[in-house]
């Protein structure tokens, strides 16, 4: 049987665990064919204006740096980026050498304190992330780094209209249980989401401040509806 999409009635039950499954984490796909790919997804720094430029910034699933940077040429002096895939790191070292960046050993496990970030931005990760315990570990773990009052900034891709992706959500539905859910011609597991599962994903410890939807271009070139999502942990 399928697993039906939670509804606005509720958050999804969370457990913790603490390293993800091979099928969340993927790090073969990124360390091969997704160590090449090129990401898209806008960033509003206005939506980080609240943030002192001395405040401390994780770019989890940091790819290739993009964001990392962007963050640290708006003047954000301690922001560090953080991914799965050694390919994707050493990438991101070589087009931003000024800037740090962390391979996760054993993700979503983070190496920082309780409450000692202020803000995470998490662009173009849930859609890697296929299950719904490992997009809920990561979150978890997110609310774990995350001060009072920090900010998490979400973009990720909503489950599209079109007859080429329903088509494919239809075909793999049954294989991983979620509508959703499908297999890229050179090897990756991707999900696409609705709003209520990306909102409802974040209920049980943030408060969501301002979303916003947008077209973006995926890693495989494809024009795709997106939602942002700024939430602040309560």
């Amino acid at each position: 049987m399928l697993r039906a999409v939670p509804s606005a009635g509720g958050p999804p039950k969370r457990e913790t665990i603490k390293t993800m499954s091979e099928l969340d984490n993927q790090r073969h796909f990124w360390d091969t064919a997704g160590a090449a790919k090129t990401f898209t997804h806008p960033i509003d720094f206005a939506w980080l204006s609240r943030l002192a430029s001395t405040a401390r910034i994780i770019d989890y699933g940091c790819g290739y740096g993009r964001i990392t940077g962007l963050a640290q040429q708006q003047g954000f002096a301690s922001v560090e980026g953080v991914d799965t895939s050694a390919r994707l790191i050493d990438r991101a070292r070589q087009s931003h050498p000024t800037v740090s960046f962390r391979v996760l050993l054993n993700p979503p496990k983070l190496p920082y304190s309780d409450t000692s970030v202020d803000a995470v931005l998490l662009f173009a990760v849930l859609t890697c992330i296929p299950t719904d315990t490992g997009q809920q570990q990561l979150v978890t773990e997110l609310t774990r780094v995350l001060r009072p009052g920090g900010l998490l900034y979400v973009s990720d891709l909503l489950l599209q209209t079109d007859q080429r992706n329903q088509a494919r959500y239809q075909q793999h539905a049954e294989t991983y249980e979620t509508y959703g859910v499908f297999e890229t011609d050179d090897g990756a597991i991707c999900r696409h989401h609705t709003v209520d599962w990306l909102q409802n994903l974040l209920l049980d410890g943030f408060n969501i401040d301002t979303t916003r939807q947008v077209t973006v271009e995926t890693m495989n070139a494809n024009s795709a509806n997106a939602l942002q999502i700024l939430a602040v942990k309560r």
